[in-house]
């Protein structure tokens, strides 16, 4: 669900040896999970063939063909492994000092959010997880408090919510019932509400540094992308981008309400995946990018017959670098790999905000 700019790229990863960053813990939904959905019930799952197509270990419940954001971030700050999820690590308190990634595909902020597809872990039970993890640190530290404090303080907290919120949640009035109880503005408001809340409680686990991305155009993804027109490409769906840019607005004042003092001693960076999409759409030629409206797998088209989802074994596009979506929902790898390696340095500080994370990681 995510666009995005740079004035120059590649997708080559230079792994940056000046910073010293211990852990990344990673909180979210099928945009950063890398395989917490595979062993519980649900229909949100990836962990099967062609997923993974570009990604070294294969299938491994990656929403997208290879790397996401936060594997291609790992690079860059010179982890040598890949951070593993939660489901997948043992209770060796060794498996989680690199950190973990507690990402549950169609999860949200709301508890609800997402439940007609299956089981997810909602935020609350991402941060529920993250305490079982402090519980073993506390362990390996020798219950030393001081110790765990310091050791969490310079770890990156990537938290990646909001997205099902309003795609499996506010968008769909036959399974749920927000958007007759709130209007845009108020539901925008209700997330925030609770987001604060559960972002304060990592902050009273240890967290110092974390990382914030809005929501994308939600309008543009393949799924979302108005189907009357079978024409040429098919155009976004604007009153869906004005929805979520509620939210966007209101994450951003929320992390300068967070760094002006309401969390003493923490930083905190606003990824605008919102903002960074507009300039994408006219200089989309620049990066190679033939095919913005369908998905390389699974096109996200419901007009002539086409999938909306990538299918087991399916066949994908031969060429993913010149298709902006992998599937109608999830962007693909070359998309993240933009997208982090910018919001690692963003000298213009117009998508990572107030500082990128590279300043961010030197704190």
């Amino acid at each position: 669900m995510l666009c995005f700019t740079a004035k120059a790229w590649n997708s080559s990863i230079q792994v940056d040896m000046e910073v010293d960053v211990p852990c990344i813990f990673v909180f979210g939904d099928s945009l950063v999970d890398n395989g917490n959905n595979n062993n519980i019930f649900t229909i949100v799952k990836s962990n099967f063939w062609p997923y993974g197509i570009d990604f070294p270990l294969g299938p491994t419940g990656r929403f997208t063909n290879g790397r996401t954001f936060v594997d291609v971030l790992a690079e860059i700050l010179g982890f040598v492994d890949y951070i593993p999820p939660f489901s997948g690590s043992s209770s060796y308190v060794g498996d989680f000092l690199k950190g973990a990634n507690f990402a549950s595909g169609a999860a949200g902020i709301r508890d609800e959010t997402g439940n007609y597809l299956g089981i997810n872990v909602p935020m609350n039970g991402q941060i529920r997880n993250f305490e079982k993890v402090i519980e073993q640190i506390r362990e390996h530290f020798r219950r030393d408090e001081k110790a765990v404090q310091d050791y969490l303080s310079k770890c990156i907290i990537y938290s990646g919510m909001g997205n099902n919120d309003y795609l499996n949640n506010y968008l769909l009035p036959w399974q749920y019932p927000t958007s007759a109880l709130f209007t845009p503005p108020q539901f925008a408001r209700s997330l925030l509400q609770d987001y604060e809340r559960q972002l304060t409680a990592l902050y009273n686990l240890g967290v110092r540094k974390m990382v914030l991305p809005g929501i994308g155009k939600m309008g543009c993804i393949p799924i979302n992308r108005l189907k009357d027109n079978v024409t040429g490409e098919r155009p976004c769906n604007e009153d869906q981008n004005n929805l979520v840019n509620f939210f966007n607005i209101g994450l951003r004042n929320l992390v300068d309400t967070f760094n002006n003092g309401r969390l003493p001693g923490a930083k905190s960076v606003y990824l605008d995946y919102f903002g960074e999409c507009t300039e994408f759409e006219s200089n989309r030629q620049f990066y190679g990018f033939d095919v913005i409206d369908v998905g390389c797998c699974g096109v996200g088209n419901y007009s002539n017959g086409g999938e909306i989802t990538c299918l087991p074994f399916q066949t994908p596009c031969a060429d993913r670098k010149k298709y902006l979506y992998w599937d109608a929902f999830h962007p693909s790898e070359l998309v993240h790999i933009i997208l982090a390696k910018k919001a690692y340095n963003d000298d213009s500080h117009s998508y990572a905000y107030p500082i990128d994370i590279k300043q961010l990681a030197m704190l």
